[in-house]
């Protein structure tokens, strides 16, 4: 669980690689959808840690 934002980044980071790489530049779906699920990650790895080490 305390890795899940981290995971969350490298998913949306996966996603727009894939994109770039088929040609999928023009859907903006797809490319917003994994920068919201990469700011979603990002928050939520700051929000974890502050959980865990506090």
């Amino acid at each position: 669980m305390k890795h899940l934002g981290v995971l969350l980044i490298i998913l949306a980071a996966i996603v727009l690689v894939a994109c770039e790489f088929t040609g999928n530049v023009n859907n903006n779906v797809i490319l917003f959808g994994s920068v919201g699920v990469m700011i979603i990650g990002l928050i939520l790895h700051i929000w974890l840690n502050k959980k865990y080490v506090d």
